[in-house]
């Protein structure tokens, strides 16, 4: 039990290191991510009058994504950890975790775009975007796991 709670807690670590390097201005996915949140149609005034704004929240934030992150780490060490422990080889316990991504989180992330206020034109890249980035979370919280059982 000690394991999958350390290895958890680094799983919501690496996963801030991803969410936080794919959605940073430098990258095309932040790009994305800055336009789905309308910040293309402001100036730069109004841009940077918003991020001085957020930037006593951000460590609130920060803590409830590393909650959320912790769960998936959880869920995640505990399928790759039981599996192998129990003679499952490690590539078809990595076909486990896909399969919770592809009946989990992408139906709940197309869902959260569906039904959201957001343009149609980029929708679907945000779509992508996102399912892109939980699935090298999950993937990289998996290999990580498998190094340590």
């Amino acid at each position: 039990m000690a394991t999958i709670l350390a290895l958890s807690i680094a799983g919501a670590v690496l996963a801030a290191i991803v969410g936080t390097f794919w959605y940073s201005n430098i990258t095309p996915m932040g790009r994305i991510h800055m336009r789905y949140l309308g910040f293309d149609k402001l100036s730069l005034e109004e841009q940077k009058r918003k991020v001085e704004e957020a930037k006593p929240l951000m460590w609130k934030l920060y803590v409830g994504q590393l909650l959320l992150s912790f769960v998936t780490a959880v869920a995640v060490v505990f399928i790759m950890m039981t599996s192998m422990q129990n003679g499952v080889s490690a590539q078809l316990s990595f076909g486990f975790v896909l399969m919770n991504w592809l009946c989990f989180m992408v139906p709940v992330v197309g869902s959260t775009i569906l039904w959201s206020n957001c343009e149609r034109g980029i929708a679907w890249k945000k779509f992508f975007s996102d399912i892109s980035a939980n699935l090298v979370t999950v993937l990289l919280i998996a290999y990580m796991t498998t190094l340590f059982v």
